[in-house]
């Protein structure tokens, strides 16, 4: 049995201007791994870019933080305990709504996500 084991303290951060990604599993991590894993924060007042995933729907779990979350044209507020399943296609962003950092648990059904950024 092969095993992945990471440490969100040991993993390094790809920083963005709103905000940064922290991956614990994905094909890169472990060649063997089917899914893809991380945690997200986004900065108070910020929103990371419109996009969608063609290869993989998404789950989004809230820690701490507050967003609105587009899918589409509809809007969902995220709150901590709060679960959104994101289907494969669904163009969407987050925009965080407080004053603190948003952050999240992000998996994806597929260790090779694809992500493509609207225009």
């Amino acid at each position: 049995m092969e095993i992945t084991l990471t440490n969100s303290n040991d993993a390094g951060a790809l920083e963005f201007p709103w905000g940064a990604i922290k991956w614990l599993c994905n094909d890169q991590i472990d060649p063997e791994a089917e899914m893809t894993f991380g945690v997200v924060y986004i900065n108070a007042g910020e929103g990371n870019p419109t996009h969608y995933h063609p290869n993989c729907e998404e789950l989004i779990y809230v820690l701490s933080g507050e967003c609105d979350h587009k899918l589409g044209d509809e809007v969902i507020p995220l709150r901590p305990g709060m679960m959104l399943r994101i289907p494969r296609n669904v163009k969407h962003n987050a925009v965080n709504t407080g004053w603190q950092p948003v952050t999240m648990i992000i998996c994806y059904s597929d260790a090779n996500r694809k992500t493509v950024f609207e225009e």
